[in-house]
């Protein structure tokens, strides 16, 4: 891997999370509360071989995340991750068949999930039912984690 096809992903993945979280921070800090989800992947959590670069950048959320979650508390905000797994998504619909069928064996559900569940998931984290939660990554992947 270039260095340029390094970098591009943690400019994109990493730093847009981080000046988002900035921007979202600033706001909320004045409102005195707020909830922030950011979005990783189980690639961050797992790695993922010849993607070091997008590997790096979602376990970067992930620290972000937890020292994010540790910093903005007091001031009434939540900050917690979400890691999906192997989603039904333009990325995925690339994967030939064989590649498809590696990926949902390593999955304890042995299904692809829908974006509708990782949506579903950033709903809860942010109500009310969840305010309680927070420096958390919600693995979204049908058991691909364990």
């Amino acid at each position: 891997m270039g260095a340029e096809d390094f970098k591009s992903v943690i400019d994109t993945n990493l730093n847009g999370a981080f000046y988002f979280l900035k921007e979202a921070a600033t706001v909320m800090i004045k409102q005195k509360q707020g909830r922030i989800i950011n979005l990783s992947s189980i690639a961050g959590v797992r790695g993922n071989p010849g993607q070091i670069n997008y590997c790096a950048a979602k376990a970067g959320i992930i620290g972000m995340t937890l020292s994010a979650a540790k910093e903005l508390g007091r001031r009434g905000i939540t900050v917690n991750a979400i890691a999906p797994g192997f989603i039904e998504t333009d990325m995925t619909s690339v994967l030939t068949e064989e590649q498809k069928q590696a990926m949902l064996a390593a999955i304890s559900l042995g299904r692809s999930g829908k974006p509708e569940e990782v949506a579903k998931t950033a709903c809860f984290l942010a109500s009310d039912s969840a305010s309680y939660i927070t420096g958390q990554v919600i693995c979204v992947d049908g058991g691909m984690s364990i």
